[in-house]
Parts: structure tokens; sequence; C-alpha cells
């Protein structure tokens, strides 16, 4: 089972509410808060979907550039010693920290 759903590039979340006998969720990765609901997980797509619509269209209304989520461009925390650690591997391979880290990333998660 999945737990999340995209539409028009948009990334949402499906949670599920056993008090209320309710799906819900929210889009992921942007600012504005986009949430949907539905009692079946049809109603939960369509609601999702329509969600997704109303948020373009008042943005085209107001003439406000729609939020786009996962741009490419992230802060990582990590400890001053592994961040320290991965410098010296990237400059020991002539590459940048961040290729490096984009290289790490691809390579974990095609080993999924």
């Amino acid at each position: 089972m999945n737990n999340t759903m995209e539409y028009k590039g948009y990334l949402g979340s499906v949670e599920f509410s056993e008090e209320d006998a309710l799906f819900y969720g929210k889009v992921l990765g942007v600012r504005a808060l986009i949430s949907y609901e539905g009692q079946t997980a049809r109603e939960l797509l369509e609601d999702f979907h329509g969600a997704v619509d109303d948020y373009l269209a008042l943005c085209a209304e107001t003439g406000t550039e729609p939020e786009r989520a996962y741009k490419g461009s992230f802060n990582v925390r990590v400890s001053p010693e592994l961040h320290r650690a991965a410098a010296r591997y990237a400059a020991a391979h002539q590459m940048s920290l961040n290729s490096f880290v984009e290289s790490a990333l691809r390579q974990s998660l095609s080993a999924q």
C-alpha cells in the first residue's frame, strides 16, 4: 500500500482517522495548506485532485505563481564530523559536495 499520491506534479499524503472513519491528507512540500478528505479511497482521490485544481485556479485568479514542491534544493543537517568526511571524500574524488550527496542519494535509492 502506498501512502502518497501524485497529481499535476503535487504529492499528497494519505492518512486514515479510525475515530472519524475518514481518509484525509495534505499536499506535501509546499508552505500553503492544501488539504482534502473522503470517506472512500475514490472520494479522497477526487478531493485531492479538486484541492490541487482549486489551488491552481486561485493562483491564476490572483496572479500568484503556484508554489512547486521539490525544486531540487534542500538543507540537510549532519554532524560536523560527517560533513567534514563527506567534503574530504568529494575533494579527493574531484567532485563537489553537492555532486557527492546527489550520487549517494541516487545509489541509496536505487538499492531499494
